[in-house]
């Protein structure tokens, strides 16, 4: 049996559902993790098991993790126990630690035109 640090790791660019490449990982990363390849940082949005059917039983074969660009630390926001992307002061903010908003999802908050502050809902 392959050992989990062994396991072939494919990543997958989420958005536009293409292949950044196998690689091979000595942890498991998780949902909200943040990894690098290639010198780009990356947050893992989903894991994936694929298995296959060897010896009358499945086995682990690889793993899938679908990733988007890391937003810039410098753009999230602390909230009480967690990670916000962007500007959480902002009405339309998600309060997510892996979407910005749905009006302008890849941001910058300093610029967009579209701010509300939460104090005139």
């Amino acid at each position: 049996m392959t050992k989990p640090e062994s396991l072939p790791t494919e990543l997958i660019l989420s958005h536009a559902q293409r292949s950044l490449g196998i690689v091979h990982l000595n942890w498991a990363p998780q949902p909200g993790a943040h990894l690098e390849h290639a010198g780009q940082t990356y947050t893992v949005l989903e894991r994936r098991h694929r298995y296959q059917f060897r010896g009358n039983r499945y086995c682990l074969h690889k793993v899938a993790l679908y990733v988007q660009e890391a937003v810039d630390l410098r753009d999230k926001t602390y909230v009480g126990d967690r990670w916000v992307v962007g500007d959480a002061t902002c009405r339309y903010n998600a309060q997510s630690a892996l979407l910005r908003c749905v009006i302008n999802p890849n941001g910058p908050c300093t610029s967009c035109g579209h701010y509300a502050s939460m104090a005139t809902v």
